[in-house]
């Protein structure tokens, strides 16, 4: 096959552009020199006109004066905020200089860690970038569960008020849900995928840097409740609770508006780039099976957040202007926003564990030097687990009051969801039996990803069921199912990934024993702390409720010393990360797993444009017990890389 020669993609340094004067403002670097510290003053200033604003159009509306707070000022300084933010950053420059029929500036190149802080149309910035914002969304979301577990030390002696700690629990389930949706997609499908195709960036740059920067702005909007007010309804903001908060509702409407439109423009965005940019050779069947669950993942986020989008804008209006779609005494209903939200929210939960199988799937047959078992049918199984997910979400209404005719419908459909991840899950188990496996930090992360998944997975079999759901439904059962199945499943999977990709990404190999010391301390602490819930749930334990009956203190109790135990591995974590990244690096080789996945055959650093010539694809990637496969691809220098080992090692 003839082998692309394109050249690399020419970049523009500020040394070498023509002086400024007599050029449109457009045109100058000086207009594309956004970056963070520009990005917050903007944001300021945009809330503050934007609040001024909001004040102005409802100093005539006889409602807002008497309502005694002024939701319209707030709405709008919010709205206000994040564009001044995006502004600030960069991100609106191309497109408002050719609406104005300007030609776009091009951008600086800025090879230094500054670039970290700016608007970059590099997809491995971009990537990195994402690594750093989710560990901090985690983190804060992390410090708010240690304030739950800590109230629930005792049963009637209270750190917090009952209102507080219902808009604690609000925020927590927000902030993390609104972080897993893109803690894998958003750092290892932006920094991964282009490589696993063969692809020298994403098909639209812009977009993609687009949607780490909203993401950073949806996440300020839904913290800004906790100065607001904060939110007492929980993670799904169930109407007429929601009609009836305070301003700390706005920042929660708002923040899953805001952090919609960056997961639409993030899954179109991946979807378009699989579909069109795979290299020469790379057929459905070559696909990795990491990129198969991303495929899968920007299917849901394209087609089921904008119902999020409409949802969150209604309730937004209801708060505003007083329309009343969630408004039961106004001709609304309050179901409309449950189904609105579900019909998002279960395909979310496949958005959180479809990313997590691929990115096991990668791992499994590295450390077990075999081909991916049933490698289709674990591509089928990601694709059936995404076409059903849609017609499963009114099992999350079955105590709601919904037409009992339908529950024997949602009942039947959410089981059926359990055939094609048992799909995947048995290729797990198909590719570890006869294994001569090596257990690296990775490879611990990715069986643990099985274990915690299995208890989320039966006992989610249960809670299909309609008798058991309307026994255990609001009650600490489903919390800690909710928790293995994400949590033990998701989390779990990145970390596994970040062990695996990250002496990719940084040129820098993690401490494997720290690494061991963080797994350990994480998969026990993690099963101490949520298995003793489902039996508090069967208790009778309700969630979002501080007090409890007084004999069941003692499993609280236990669960959260557990859970402040397990926080200490996420501490771990970070003092690995700090000491195997600044303290103490040890440079990684080129391919230090001997991987055959395409990602690790480029230089290591990956330069600028990925492949100096674009690969051309001759077999599939995990031909690991074939010492005489033919070459995984030919990059352009005549030579095939059938050795990860060789191939890592040279320039692409």
């Amino acid at each position: 096959m003839t082998i692309s020669a394109e050249r690399p993609i020419e970049v523009v340094t500020p040394s070498a552009t023509p002086p400024a004067y007599g050029r449109s403002w457009t045109q100058r670097p000086g207009w594309m020199s956004q970056h963070l510290g520009t990005a917050i003053v903007a944001a300021i200033l945009g809330y503050a006109i934007g609040h001024w604003f909001g004040n102005y159009l409802a100093s005539g509306y006889s409602f807002v004066a008497n309502s005694g707070q002024n939701s319209i000022a707030d709405a709008l300084a919010l709205t206000f905020g994040v564009v001044g933010w995006l502004l600030g950053i960069g991100a609106l420059n191309y497109p408002l200089a050719k609406l104005i029929g300007r030609d776009g500036a091009k951008e600086e190149t800025v090879d230094n860690w500054t670039k970290y802080f700016r608007y970059s149309l590099d997809h491995k910035v971009v990537g990195l970038q994402y690594v750093v914002g989710v560990l901090l969304f985690m983190f804060t979301g992390g410090l708010l569960a240690m304030a739950i577990r800590t109230e629930l030390l005792n049963p009637t002696t209270h750190v917090f008020s009952a209102d507080t700690y219902i808009k604690i629990v609000s925020e927590h389930g927000t902030v993390m849900m609104m972080m897993a949706t893109s803690i894998i997609v958003g750092p290892l499908g932006n920094y991964l995928v282009p490589l696993m195709i063969g692809a020298r960036r994403m098909a639209f740059p812009r977009i993609e840097a687009l949607s780490f920067w909203i993401f950073v702005a949806g996440y300020m909007v839904i913290f800004s409740a906790l100065p607001y007010g904060g939110f007492p309804t929980g993670w799904t903001g169930y109407a007429p609770l929601q009609t009836q908060a305070g301003p700390g509702m706005i920042s929660y409407l708002l923040g899953f508006a805001v952090i919609g439109i960056g997961m639409m423009a993030a899954g179109f965005n991946i979807a378009v780039s699989i579909i069109n940019y795979r290299a020469p050779g790379m057929t459905w069947s070559r696909l990795p099976i990491f990129v198969w669950s991303i495929l899968a993942t920007a299917a849901l986020l394209t087609l089921a957040t904008p119902v999020l989008f409409a949802g969150g804008l209604f309730g937004v209006l209801d708060k505003t202007v007083q329309t009343a779609f969630y408004v039961t005494e106004h001709g609304g209903s309050s179901y409309l926003w449950q189904n609105l939200f579900w019909f998002f929210g279960h395909p979310e939960v496949y958005i959180m564990a479809l990313p997590g199988f691929g990115i096991v799937g990668e791992i499994l047959p590295v450390f077990t030097r075999k081909p991916l078992f049933a490698y289709k049918v674990a591509a089928a199984g990601m694709i059936g687990v995404a076409l059903l997910s849609f017609f499963v979400w009114q099992h999350h209404l079955f105590q709601s009051g919904i037409n009992p005719d339908m529950r024997p419908l949602f009942m039947l459909t959410t089981e059926l969801i359990s055939i094609p991840t048992g799909f995947i899950f048995l290729v797990g188990m198909g590719t570890l039996y006869k294994a001569k496996i090596r257990f690296e930090v990775p490879m611990l992360f990715a069986m643990a990803l099985f274990f915690n998944f299995l208890i989320g997975g039966v006992t989610g079999v249960f809670l299909s069921d309609v008798p058991v759901n309307v026994t255990v439904h609001g009650g600490f059962f489903v919390l800690s199912h909710f928790h293995y199945t994400i949590m033990g499943g998701l989390l779990f999977a990145f970390m596994a990934g970040l062990y695996y990709w990250l002496p990719k990404m940084t040129g820098r190999m993690m401490n494997s024993r720290i690494g061991k010391w963080h797994f350990w301390t994480m998969f026990i602490f993690f099963n101490l702390t949520f298995f003793p819930m489902f039996i508090i749930g069967l208790l009778g334990q309700p969630r979002r409720v501080y007090t409890y009956a007084p004999r069941l203190q003692g499993l609280n109790d236990f669960s959260s010393i557990s859970a402040f135990l397990l926080g200490v591995s996420f501490l771990i974590f970070f003092a690995n990360l700090m000491w195997s990244m600044w303290i103490s690096p040890v440079k990684a080789p080129a391919n230090p797993w001997d991987s055959l996945g395409l990602e690790w055959q480029t230089a290591n650093p990956v330069p600028s444009y990925n492949f100096e010539r674009i690969p051309v694809i001759m077999t599939d990637p995990y031909r690991y017990s074939e010492a005489d496969a033919p070459a995984f691809a030919d990059m352009g220098d005549g030579a095939g890389r059938s050795s990860s080992t060789t191939a890592g090692s040279s320039q692409a």
